[in-house]
């Protein structure tokens, strides 16, 4: 059992599609089917059910996949040891955000970083608030970035900035004249998934006004920010959004911000309390609390 089968192992259980897999490892499609294939016949074991062209997670694999990870967080660990004794001049820095964080507000420090240590690789994995904690807690990512609360006693949790979450609707039509509760449960919502940050925001923002989030009329529930916000310039209903995914499309007149405010949004960043903490990942914290 190598190092590299036990990558593709994983990528390919995360995405459940062993082409994509080998895309995202810049490797062929045989490549990875057969590391796949010389763990299971090594073994004697079936780490995936073949059902037609789709692949799922057998129980072997499910038992599998969490020492999988925990090897590969080992093996990266001991990497960052010994490229921190090479200074800040190679490496891996292992980072997860969540989706506003990630596509709006961590690239310009990324390109900051890039500047002062050209020879780090930054790795971003990105997923919701939920995900990103998980990665940091299991050890597949020195540091994350989440939009909402995080509690686990694992992770050291701080928050180093807040955006401020905005209520928008469709260009098309024309302002209500009154946002109050009885228009808001009557209104039609565009929503992120349960464990996004957004999400989690928006519900203890409505929760502060004495509305309860379970009885909005949510008639789509999506895994993005743009997505979303295609949505609701499209007409399918209202949604909250952070005020750095809608400022463009409310500056080109695409959607119009609703009169009720929900407030500030903290974002913090995550790191495990007992795991190594690379150079890389004290440098680019440096930057990020001096930001």
């Amino acid at each position: 059992m190598t190092l590299e089968q036990l990558r593709i192992f994983v990528a390919v259980a995360e995405r459940e599609h062993v082409t994509a897999a080998a895309r995202a490892l810049n490797l062929t499609q045989s490549a990875a089917s057969s590391a796949i294939s010389a763990l299971e016949q090594r073994h004697g074991v079936r780490l995936f059910h073949r059902v037609g062209r789709g692949i799922a997670l057998t129980d072997a694999g499910r038992a599998f996949l969490d020492e999988a990870r925990a090897v590969l967080a080992r093996a990266a660990s001991a990497e960052a040891v010994l490229d921190d004794m090479a200074g800040l001049s190679r490496g891996t820095l292992h980072l997860v955000a969540s989706q506003t964080i990630a596509a709006y507000w961590l690239p310009p420090l990324l390109v900051r970083f890039h500047a002062l240590h050209p020879g780090i690789t930054v790795d971003l994995a990105i997923g919701n608030s939920e995900q990103a904690a998980a990665r940091v807690e299991d050890g597949s990512a020195d540091l994350g970035f989440a939009e909402g609360p995080v509690d686990r006693p694992a992770l050291a949790v701080r928050e180093i900035d807040a955006d401020r979450l905005m209520l928008v609707q469709t260009a098309s039509q024309p302002l209500p004249e009154k946002v109050d509760a009885e228009w808001l449960r009557a209104a039609r919502w565009v929503s992120r998934e349960a464990g996004s940050g957004t999400r989690a925001s928006f519900d203890a923002a409505l929760a502060a006004h004495g509305i309860d989030p379970a009885r909005l009329d949510i008639t789509l529930t999506l895994p993005s920010n743009e997505g979303v916000r295609t949505a609701v310039e499209a007409g399918a209903g209202i949604a909250a959004l952070s005020s750095l995914v809608v400022a463009w499309a409310i500056e080109a007149g695409r959607l119009l911000e609703l009169p009720f405010p929900l407030g500030p949004r903290p974002f913090f960043k995550l790191r495990h309390k007992e795991r190594y903490v690379s150079a890389a990942a004290e440098a680019l914290l440096t930057l990020v609390d001096g930001n």
